[in-house]
């Protein structure tokens, strides 16, 4: 079995998920999942290299939760948390998604064409080899990359808008760090973070991160690559030392 088509209209998330689970334990390496409206917890915890799921459709939150290789593509947006504590591969969506994008995220790379919601890269965080990686092509809202530990996140603003215009950058960052395309406002920056212009060794290191996602969504990367970025970074490795007393 390569190859399998999942009709998911009308169908709670449990049985539609354990039919996930059964194709890719059957060999399956490429499924497709029409008629997706709500569902949640697809493709958590899958495991396996060379597994592309393709979801037609609003998936709902938890998309890739756990997951550990797979490819999830979407065509259309996706609900809260896609990405929530992945381990490695890839989400694709072709649209934008809600809240806590890639929340507590430890490996792969999340891609998201257009917008993302509150609290995106919440939490993320790498251990040695494994480092998480959220692009996204719009803008996303407030306390993007709170309390960051590690990884990289990546906003493009491509639709033209400001990418950043809400409060609360960063705030709490103690690793990782935050790649803005253009200028941010201070008046943005979370508390623990602040600004700094990325040098062209830094740019040259988003570089193949950047074409990666021009790749997928068809947009020429050249005009994103000549671009200048704002670099955010955490201003202490312990950004709330003050809030604990020690004995």
């Amino acid at each position: 079995m390569t190859a399998v088509q999942i009709d998911a209209k009308g169908l709670h998330y449990t049985p539609l998920n354990q039919k996930i689970r059964a194709a890719v334990a059957n060999g399956a390496h490429e499924i497709v999942i029409d008629h997706v409206l709500g569902q949640r917890f697809i493709g958590d915890g899958l495991r396996g290299d060379g597994v592309t799921i393709t979801v037609n459709g609003v998936p709902g939150g938890d998309l890739g939760m756990f997951m550990s290789g797979p490819t999830i593509v979407v065509n259309g947006n996706a609900e809260h948390a896609p990405g929530n504590t992945m381990d490695s591969g890839t989400i694709v969506i072709h649209g934008s998604a809600g809240d806590a994008v890639a929340h507590s995220m430890r490996g792969g790379r999340v891609f998201v064409r257009d917008n993302i919601g509150y609290r995106g890269g919440i939490h993320m965080k790498q251990y040695m080899e494994k480092r998480p990686i959220l692009v996204v092509g719009g803008a996303a809202r407030a306390f993007l990359g709170e309390y960051m530990a590690g990884g990289l996140l990546v906003v493009l603003g491509v639709s033209g808008d400001p990418p950043i215009t809400e409060r609360g950058l960063g705030s709490g960052i103690h690793g990782g760090e935050i790649f803005v395309r253009g200028s941010v406002d201070e008046m943005y920056l979370g508390v623990g973070a602040r600004q700094v212009a990325a040098t062209d060794a830094e740019k040259k290191m988003i570089e193949p991160v950047i074409r990666d996602f021009a790749r997928r969504f068809g947009i020429d990367a050249e005009p994103l690559l000549a671009s200048g970025y704002t670099r955010i970074i955490p201003a202490s490795a312990r950004p709330f030392a003050n809030k604990y007393t020690w004995e």
